[in-house]
């Protein structure tokens, strides 16, 4: 008698594939998907047939005129299914053809794709954080029921039984990030213990998006198999404990270049300009996280930092000792827009 894992690891005729489509619920936060047998193997995204979901159900449509078409933008490989069978990042519309309001990706394509943006080849890096809990009581892997572990400090790149929970979650989710094919450049364990961080990048223009929508899914898998929740509420424990964001580190091309940081500081001065409008685009609950404390800025101050940085740098000046990181503390929900 076969057992289950047999079945899930028998090899497929490669003359069809398993092609998992994904795209972003209604939430904006929540990640759907469905399967569909498909001739392959599959190269190239615009192989791929659009298809359809229900988005009554996914708070996207309403119950009279619910059907809504996922248009794929993006493979990547299937570190689940392996073999020749594909992971699918889509967005969202109407049969008509017109991205529904939740699509914010066909917006930010647009931008992308005009030449002045494109010309200025922007690159973007995200560093994700994320809380495991445990399922039953949705409390942060390792801490006691009821209870709290010892004050922050040791937890952050920390190691050891008794300051680093989930690291097996995390190393999957690394190796299989990489399998996929997405550019993830590093995990470390944070400063909240049961909360870590990997980071995406740096990608050019729209690809960030898609890539790390493509690692927040393949994360949500791997903690179903690991009966563990992951989630990435901005700030899942009150009090003083630190919360997670995704902070993005952002450069153009004439950032790069000799005379760089004349230009960051002209990009700093408009990010100033319209700090209200970011804010409000960036998600529900960072108010409960941008208090001031725990290593952030006030919700209603717009600050700069400038620092020396060693690594995951995006944003070159003058000599190769001056760097500069433009740092956006904030939940990223929905793919980057250049305003």
């Amino acid at each position: 008698m076969s057992l289950l894992t047999d079945l899930l690891n028998l090899d497929l005729d490669e003359k069809e594939i398993i092609a998992e489509y994904i795209w972003i619920g209604g939430s904006g936060m929540d990640i759907r998907s469905k399967a569909r047998t498909l001739p392959g193997p599959v190269k190239h995204v615009k192989d791929l047939p659009n298809w359809n979901f229900d988005g009554s159900s996914t708070g996207q449509a309403p119950g009279q005129d619910s059907e809504v078409i996922i248009y794929p933008q993006a493979i990547f490989k299937d570190p689940f299914r392996r073999g020749h069978n594909i992971l699918v990042i889509c967005d969202t519309y109407t049969p008509a053809g017109e991205p529904i309001p939740t699509n914010k990706r066909f917006e930010a394509a647009k931008i992308f794709s005009e030449k002045k943006v494109a010309d200025e080849e922007p690159w973007f890096g995200i560093e994700q954080e994320y809380t495991l809990l445990q399922k039953d009581v949705k409390w942060p892997l390792g801490w006691p029921i009821n209870g709290y572990p010892g004050p922050q400090g040791p937890y952050y790149c920390g190691t050891g039984a008794d300051k680093a929970w989930g690291r097996d979650i995390v190393n999957a989710h690394y190796k299989a990030c990489i399998y996929a094919g997405i550019k993830i450049s590093g995990i470390n364990g944070e400063v909240m213990p049961g909360q870590w961080e990997f980071q995406v990048g740096p990608c050019v223009g729209i690809s960030s998006g898609d890539q790390l929508w493509a690692a927040r899914y393949i994360l949500e898998r791997i903690t179903e198999i690991a009966g563990v929740v992951v989630t990435f509420d901005p700030k899942p424990i009150q009090g003083d404990w630190n919360g997670a964001g995704a902070h993005t580190n952002y450069s153009t091309k004439s950032m790069r270049e000799e005379g760089g940081f004349e230009i960051i500081k002209k990009a700093i001065e408009k990010l100033g300009l319209r700090h209200k409008e970011h804010i409000a685009a960036y998600g529900e609950g960072n108010e409960r996280r941008l208090t001031g404390r725990h290593e952030t800025a006030d919700i209603h101050t717009f600050s700069v930092l400038q620092i020396v940085v060693h690594q995951f740098v995006l944003g070159v000046t003058q000599s190769e000792k001056e760097r500069v990181i433009l740092r956006t503390d904030v939940q990223l929900q929905t793919w980057i827009h250049i305003l």
